[in-house]
């Protein structure tokens, strides 16, 4: 048991508050306030950056305080069969502002009857304290059961220490919980690994997530925590400088260790501020006011937070570094030690040890530092290896400033560096290595720009060298036949790739220049093509490179934000785009890009998009630009196309050509045969509008959701607002009026997950009801959505911003709005088109993230594109005025 000293805070009366308690006196309302006074003195001394080591402490040693002298209260100074025992971070003396306080109150027999009262009254005055307490009440028969099967229960154990209560009672304890008992430190160890992995996988196995879990979240306090125990149970080391003395850590490292532990206390005694609870959740609603916290500013084209979180994850992944070779040495100490093995020779500087590649000497690096690239060679040359020998990582560590310009002149280097994009198998797993090691920093200057980028939004889940390293890890599964079933389009166009590594080094490098502000393509192609001709690549390749690295944007903003039905549009890419060689590597880029940037990001409907825009491209290159746009041809293509398949199901011609004679040629260029005998067997079949259909559009991905009927003002507005209100993703809309008067509206949805929705009979005749409904009563309309913003939305401002082109070809004006996403979005447009006496003709929806850039497609009263520029102003103004007006209930 700890000695019972006063805690330091010298705005409470301890003397007063002993004598309340002891005296049996209303001491509730006193230690209550006590608490609110530590508390408060806590979140000052940290504002004015007390060492956040001292202060968990403090708190630490205030609960301890409350704790013991109430347990006096009600269990006296002498009871030998019942004690109060901390648990977990308690255990340890670790306490944050709000972190819980796990108690074990422990038996010496099974029996807890003749306590039963005084442990309720206890525990009820800690509730009304308002300490959030964690308790069970256990004997030491409970302990070593509850323990022997659960390692956690074990873990907590090996952290407790006395509070109150007798001491031999608690010794009987530990030593009945010990690894001589239960949990070796052989079967202790593999669980705690095991344990890890599994938790890391709850992440995504990934350090930089947008939101990380400090405590939890790989490279966070937890894998600290890990190594402590492990070094406890099995060393029986009490402090982690004990693994300096045990040689496990080198005093820097040790160093390192405590800083990046102290560097995530504060962050998370932060989050327990601003969340005024316990929090471990580095949320966006926190991370911009905890960087304003600790002192970050705007600076060099990037956000005060951008540069925050750029520590977090630089610090996490330290910690990462440090828990894989720790726990490492320990798997050797703890499961090899009775294993004597002779490593097996690579070459004259590397051997194999327990299937790890090992230095032979522990100079190699010093004496020949182009090993320090060639190591990573050999890794993808012998699949047997599974990693870098924990002694080997810390000469690594230690190496990386080898690294510099004569490094990065020799040819040698080079060479090597180059050839680890041309190996067949582990390019992934060993670039993601070098990224942390810190070699890939240390090697390409630029690279090191990006280590640890964040961008503030919602859009980009991924850091951008993390990001950079997923785009080339998507790539590879495209060309691996192992897991060519999942996107078999990408791979069948990998097989055509006569130099792989040109995409591979577009994926590594398209995200190189973010983060200087500018156009980061533009910069990144010169930086892209200065590396590949530096390292030795001919001058197609390396042009062909630094082409998708300007370019990479190029096809998703062409998929998604234009109409890419269109043969002019197409005519127009395909001109940028050149040949089928530049089509197939800007394809594959785009789609690893997307799949890398956030996994809910990619579905079907993207997919079909692209490949959509892919084969028209390829068609036209084929066929000649010149003959790709003649419009008629294309027309009576699909019309014949439509009327064979209408024929199978005996549909009258005669009304199918005379129903035609109301459709303007646009309705042609912008549906599918099979999608326009759908409508037309449906309006003949039904003869009194309005006419909704819905079915899963399989190919695309969606569902498609057709409405024919009278055209209304209200009608867009009426039924984007129901779709909205249902929950609903509008991913593309396609407006059409007739000439007489009716509108064929095509609508492809998503549901919240970025799926087609249900095909459940039930569900689907529930959205057909409500569609049907906005459509009849679209003069009726209310704008206001009663949906509510979420949580992570709240924490964006986007200026909303329109600006207006013409397309000559289609007499028509492009509109595009970019803005924060909001429900209502789209019928709050609606509105301000209809009160501007403008006609919408077609719709592109994109969101990204937080933000969404829409591309609408608009006439004027007279069916042709606007050229009066104070209606312009008029619609920009009540853009502005629908659209900044959030709801934030």
């Amino acid at each position: 048991m700890r000695s019972i000293h006063r805690p330091a805070f010298s705005n409470i009366d301890f003397a007063h508050l002993k004598q309340a308690i002891a005296e049996h006196t209303a001491f509730t309302p006193l230690l209550r306030e006590a608490i609110q006074q530590a508390n408060d003195s806590i979140k000052q001394r940290f504002l004015s950056e007390e060492n956040i080591s001292t202060l968990i402490r403090h708190r630490a040693e205030l609960i301890n305080w409350i704790l013991t002298h109430v347990w006096h209260r009600y269990f006296g100074l002498n009871n030998k069969d019942i004690a109060l025992v901390a648990v977990g971070g308690y255990g340890r003396g670790e306490l944050h502002l709000y972190s819980d306080i796990d108690l074990i109150i422990l038996l010496h027999h099974e029996n807890p009857e003749e306590h039963k009262t005084n442990i309720e009254q206890f525990i009820t005055l800690l509730w009304d304290l308002k300490l959030d307490i964690g308790h069970s009440v256990r004997s030491v028969e409970n302990c070593i059961s509850e323990a022997t099967q659960d390692i956690t229960v074990a873990t907590n154990l090996m952290e407790a220490y006395l509070i109150a209560g007798p001491a031999l009672l608690f010794r009987t304890m530990n030593k009945a919980v010990s690894p001589q008992k239960i949990w070796s430190g052989r079967k202790f160890f593999e669980a705690k690994r095991d344990e890890q992995t599994r938790r890391h996988l709850k992440y995504h196995d990934a350090l930089q997530n947008l939101e990380p879990n400090v405590k939890e979240g790989p490279g966070g306090l937890r894998d600290i925590q890990v190594i402590g125990w492990v070094a406890k149970r099995h060393f029986g080391a009490s402090t982690f400088h004990d693994l300096v003395i045990h040689r496990f850590l080198s005093e820097s490292e040790y160093f390192t260790l405590m800083e990046a532990q102290e560097f995530l206390w504060k962050v998370r005694q932060g989050l327990h501020i601003f969340a005024e609870r316990r929090e471990d959740r580095l949320l966006f609603d926190h991370q911009k006011n905890i960087a304003k916290m600790f002192g970050y500013k705007d600076h060099e084209h990037r956000l005060a937070v951008e540069h925050f979180m750029k520590d977090y994850y630089v610090t996490i992944t330290e910690i990462s570094k440090l828990n894989e070779m720790l726990l490492q040495l320990f798997e050797e100490v703890i499961l090899h030690r009775d294993k004597p093995i002779t490593p097996t020779p690579i070459n004259d500087r590397f051997q194999s040890h327990h299937n790890y590649i090992e230095a032979i000497n522990q100079d190699v690096f010093t004496k020949t530092p182009s090993a320090i690239l060639e190591i990573f060679v050999l890794l993808q040359q012998h699949a047997e290896l599974q990693g870098v020998r924990a002694s080997t990582i810390r000469l690594l560590r230690n190496s990386v400033t080898l690294i510099d310009q004569e490094f990065r002149e020799k040819k040698e280097n080079r060479d090597l560096f180059i050839s680890i994009f041309r190996q067949p198998q582990g390019l992934v797993h060993q670039l993601r290595r070098m990224n942390r090691y810190g070699i890939l920093a240390a090697y390409l200057p630029d690279f090191e720009k990006i280590v640890g980028l964040m961008q503030f939004d919602l859009f980009h889940v991924y850091t951008v060298d993390e990001h950079s390293i997923m785009v080339l890890r998507n790539i590879r599964r495209m060309m691996v036949a192992e897991f060519a079933h999942e996107q078999p389009f990408c791979n069948k166009i990998c097989n055509k790739l006569t130099t792989p590594e040109t995409l591979y080094l577009a994926g590594f490098l398209h995200d190189i220049a973010k983060g200087r502000g500018g156009n980061h393509s533009v910069a990144g192609a010169q930086i892209a093509l200065d590396f590949c001709l530096y390292h030795g690549m001919n001058n197609y390749d390396a042009r062909l490179v630094s082409w998708c690295v300007k370019n990479h944007l190029l096809m998703s903003s062409t998929a998604q934000r234009q109409d890419i039905s269109d043969p002019d549009i197409i005519t127009d890419f395909a001109r940028l785009v050149g040949d089928q060689r530049h089509l197939d590597h800007l394809f594959l880029l785009t789609t690893a890009d997307i799949q890398g940037t956030s996994p809910k990001l990619w579905n079907n409907w993207k997919a079909s998009l692209l490949q959509e825009l892919y084969r028209s491209t390829s068609r036209a290159l084929r066929r000649g630009l010149e003959h790709y746009s003649d419009e008629t041809e294309r027309i009576q293509d699909v019309q014949a196309a439509t009327l064979d398949i209408l024929a199978e199901s005996n549909t009258n011609t005669e009304a199918v050509q005379s129903l035609w004679k109301d459709f303007n040629n646009d309705y042609y260029l912008r549906h599918l045969p099979d999608e326009i005998a759908w409508h037309a067997h449906a309006i003949i079949n039904n003869k009194e509008p309005p006419i909704v259909l819905i079915k899963e559009e399989r190919s695309r991905g969606t569902t498609c959701i057709f409405i024919y009927a009278k055209d209304q003002a209200y009608l867009f507005a009426s039924v984007t607002q129901a779709l909205d209100e249902m929950r609903l993703d509008i991913v593309d809309a396609r407006i059409i009026t007739t000439k007489k008067g009716y509108v064929l509206d095509t609508f492809l949805v998503l549901d919240s997950d970025g799926h087609p929705l249900s095909e459940h009979p039930e569900i689907k005749q529930e959205i057909l009801h409500r569609i049907t409904q906005a459509v009849k009563q679209a003069d009726e309309i209310c704008f206001m959505s009663q949906r509510r913003i979420s949580r992570r939305l709240k924490q964006f401002s986007h200026a909303t911003q329109v600006t207006f082109s013409t397309n000559i070809s289609q007499n028509q004006t492009i509109m595009e709005v970019t803005a924060i996403d909001q429900p209502g979005f789209l019928s709050r447009v609606a509105k301000a088109l209809i009160e501007c006496n403008l006609n919408l003709r077609n719709a592109k929806i994109s969101t990204f993230g937080e933000k969404v850039e829409d591309i609408f497609y608009l006439t004027d009263q007279k069916n042709n594109a606007i050229h009066d520029k104070k209606l312009f102003i008029a619609v920009e103004q009540k853009l502005h005025e629908l659209l900044n007006t959030r709801n934030h209930t």
